[in-house]
């Protein structure tokens, strides 16, 4: 079983910067697979991000690619999202995701677990 708690969101202009984070609990952390998804009001959930278990390979929508980063700690239970340049678009509630298999498919339907979300507003 694991536990995902975002942190990090809140309310930025268009061209500023925030970082998220999602610490998980468990020991079994470095075996999952760990990414980002995000939802608009009114639209369905997309994927933003991935990360492979060691940190090797990472995976980004076309649209943020070049101004969102996916990182992990391990030794910290902890994966991030920096994202940079952000626009009104980006405005969504992120959600972290973990998965033994690669679930990184628009919606993410088959990851293992998922946290509650936290908002990204981005004003204009």
């Amino acid at each position: 079983q694991v536990q995902l708690v975002e942190s990090g969101g809140g309310l930025v202009q268009a061209g500023g910067s925030l970082r998220l984070s999602c610490a998980a609990s468990g020991r079994t952390f470095s075996s999952y697979g760990m990414g980002w998804f995000r939802q608009a009001p009114g639209k369905e959930r997309e994927f933003v991000a991935a990360i492979s278990w060691s940190g090797a390979s990472t995976y980004y929508a076309e649209s943020v690619k070049g101004r969102f980063t996916i990182s992990r700690d391990n030794a910290k239970n902890t994966v991030y999202l920096q994202m940079n340049s952000l626009k009104p678009e980006d405005t969504a509630v992120y959600y972290c995701a973990a998965a033994r298999r690669s679930c990184w498919t628009p919606t993410g339907a088959s990851c293992d677990y998922w946290g509650q979300g936290t908002q990204v507003t981005v004003s204009s």
